[in-house]
């Protein structure tokens, strides 16, 4: 992702562990944990869904927030979402 941001520049992330949940409850999880943060404040999601990929590239593009970083260890999706903006 092109918004990524180099590991000792990047602020500290709320961490969200959703291992062993199935589709929907890794993103709604994430999007109820979003909600709880200030605009611009980063969430990383670790997920062992499969489809958690497709899930979080599509509400990235529909939410606007940002999906900087979409990577996979083992059996584990990690993403780094950045909460949008107040519009």
């Amino acid at each position: 992702m092109t918004d990524a941001l180099p590991p000792e520049n990047q602020p500290h992330a709320v961490l969200l562990d959703v291992q062993g949940l199935n589709c929907p409850m890794p993103l709604l999880k994430a999007k109820k944990a979003l909600n709880e943060l200030e605009p611009g404040a980063l969430l990383r999601v670790i997920a062992t869904d499969p489809g958690s990929e497709r899930d979080f590239q599509t509400f990235s593009r529909q939410s606007g927030h940002a999906l900087l970083e979409c990577d996979r260890k083992g059996d584990a999706f990690i993403y780094l979402l950045r909460k949008k903006g107040e519009s």
